[in-house]
C-alpha cells in the first residue's frame, strides 16, 4: 500500500452542533507515503459543507511542506466557532505525520 492513514484531534468549543455529538474534532487523512501528499480527508464537523471545506483545504497539500500556511488560511478564512479546533487538529495531523516519518 502506498498510503498511510493518520488522524489529528482537537477539543471543540462548547455551544457547537458537533460538540453535542463529539467532544473532540477529528480530522483524518490518507497520505501518500513517499511525498506526504494528502490524498483524501474526513472530519467530524457537523455540517457537510464544513467537512467539504476542510477536504478542499487539505487535499493535495504535502505535509512535507509543513502546515503553517494551512493554519494561517484557516485563521483568515474559516470564521466559524470551530476555527481554532480545526487549526489544532491540522497541527496534530502534522505531528502524527512527523512521528510516522521518524519510524
Amino acid at each position: 500500500m502506498k498510503t498511510i492513514f493518520i488522524a489529528g484531534y482537537a477539543r471543540l468549543p462548547s455551544g457547537m452542533a458537533a460538540q453535542n455529538v463529539y467532544d473532540t474534532l477529528t480530522i483524518t487523512a490518507e497520505v501518500d507515503k513517499k511525498y506526504g501528499v494528502i490524498v483524501s480527508t474526513s472530519s467530524t464537523l457537523a455540517t457537510k459543507h464544513g467537512r467539504q471545506y476542510v477536504e478542499r483545504l487539505l487535499r493535495g497539500h504535502s505535509l512535507q511542506d509543513g502546515v503553517e500556511d494551512l493554519v494561517e488560511h484557516t485563521k483568515n478564512h474559516y470564521l466559524g466557532k470551530a476555527g481554532n479546533a480545526i487549526q489544532s487538529a491540522i497541527q496534530d495531523l502534522s505531528k502524527q505525520y512527523e512521528q510516522y516519518k521518524r519510524t
